[in-house]
């Protein structure tokens, strides 16, 4: 098995190698793609670092205006759309979570191109809250293949032309109990899966190719809800995470951020090992962490809901010696990810507090409410943050340090899945349709 991993360790560096040698062609076609929930970087950014070109989203719509097609999606789901080559890939899933689906739409007419039923589980676990439902994971895409994911009701890499499976995992086992979240990360020849249930917490890395295990490992937390008697309080809800990587490189070697219930883990994406970890109170994190500026953001989730700057590198715990600043004030985000920009960072809280925080110091730059709930992730593009509520209505800030709305528009139903970009075009998934969003000519 060692021999193993470092034959495919050696695979995934010059995987790797080959991605970086083709950058810009890659920087073109992802300008104009959404491979990711959280974009081509993973970071939420529509443009690539340093482009000038503009995206040119539109800046106003409404149930009548600026609507290029709305289409209704079956059943229930939180995931967000994923675009790549004209596709619109998306998941769902049965009220029950009896029965999972992948979607495919036609980015230019709305149109269905698949509809297929992936899954089939006889008896799901409870979602046990009225928010999750069992098809939150979001897909992602590279050329000739969706994956998607519904925890460990199972995982699918489906071929984009004909919607049909090339391989399927349903033996990854965890108890969610309150429903998956964690999306899937893809990186060289590996998919990236998380496992934070209330049972058991662990990162698995499957070949990309062939779905099958190249890594396995366990959270190494130590527990602190655990009670003289052996049992954990709340049912162990204090153990789940909701998180999904990022893979970034530092001082030559790539890590992996995975945040998790009580802690957050740095692990060597291409074995698995786990090189540092800082402890916290929090638990059921959802927020994407960010890179940036010599620094790892990363929000702890529940009961102690903080931002953490911790400065990446040493051994074992550190906590006591890399974290360079925390902000804990009720701006920080339970689900939407953080969106860093130039030298500032940019936050929506779940109930409408929304900050901007010097990101070398975590200094508050200004603090603003803007109403509504908040689980979706804002997106940047041409100098503006798109921030979409559970209510239906999208805020539009000037990104900067003088806090400015440009807009306020409304649709029918919340959204709960962050946005997608692809070319001038604004796809927003509500609780009930996926709507195309551009400018317009005016009649």
């Amino acid at each position: 098995m060692l021999e193993f991993r470092r034959c495919f360790a050696v695979r995934v560096l010059l995987a790797a190698a080959l991605s970086l040698a083709f950058l810009p062609a890659f920087l073109a076609r992802a300008a104009t793609d959404w491979p990711d929930f959280r974009g081509p970087w993973h970071d939420g950014h529509v443009q690539a670092p340093g482009s000038t070109e503009p995206a040119a989203l539109p800046l106003t719509w409404s149930e009548t205006g600026n609507v290029a097609w709305k289409t209704a999606i079956p059943h229930e789901g939180l995931s967000t759309p994923v675009i790549l080559n004209g596709q619109i890939w998306l998941t769902s899933a049965t009220e029950d979570g009896r029965q999972s689906f992948a979607l495919c739409v036609d980015a230019e007419t709305g149109e269905f191109l698949f509809n297929e039923t992936i899954f089939e589980t006889e008896n799901p676990e409870p979602l046990g809250n009225n928010i999750n439902t069992y098809a939150s994971p979001s897909p992602v895409i590279e050329p000739g293949r969706v994956y998607v994911h519904f925890g460990s009701y199972g995982t699918a890499c489906l071929d984009t032309a004909t919607a049909k499976p090339i391989w399927t995992r349903r033996d990854l086992p965890c108890r969610h109990y309150r429903g998956p979240g964690s999306s899937p990360l893809l990186y060289g020849d590996l998919i990236i899966l998380t496992f934070d249930g209330i049972d058991q917490q662990y990162v698995a890395a499957l070949n990309k190719n062939n779905g099958e295990t190249v890594w396995k490992t366990d959270r190494s937390t130590e527990w602190k809800d655990l009670q003289d008697d052996g049992q954990y309080v709340q049912g162990g809800d204090f153990h789940k995470g909701f998180c999904t990587p990022i893979v970034f490189e530092w001082e030559g070697r790539p890590q992996l951020i995975s945040p998790a219930a009580c802690a957050a883990f740095a692990y060597d994406p291409l074995t698995g090992a786990e090189l540092w970890k800082t402890d916290h109170n929090g638990h059921s994190a959802s927020p994407r962490p960010l890179f940036g500026h010599g620094l790892v953001y990363v929000v702890t989730g529940h009961r102690q809901t903080e931002l953490w700057a911790i400065r990446p590198g040493g051994q074992g715990d550190i906590t006591g010696t890399h974290v360079a600043w925390r902000y804990t004030g009720k701006e920080v985000p339970k689900q939407p990810s953080p969106l860093l920009i130039g030298d500032l960072i940019y936050m929506i809280g779940n109930e409408g507090h929304a900050a901007c925080l010097e990101a070398l110091t975590g200094a508050v730059v200004w603090s603003e409410r803007i109403g509504g709930n908040f689980m979706a992730s804002p997106i940047y593009a041409d100098g503006r943050i798109y921030i979409t509520s559970m209510q239906g209505e999208t805020t539009v800030l000037k990104a900067g340090r003088d806090f400015e709305v440009l807009a306020r528009n409304r649709l029918e139903s919340g959204c709960l899945a962050s946005p997608a970009v692809s070319g001038d075009a604004l796809f927003l998934r509500t609780k009930t349709h996926l709507y195309r969003l551009e400018t317009l000519p005016q009649p």
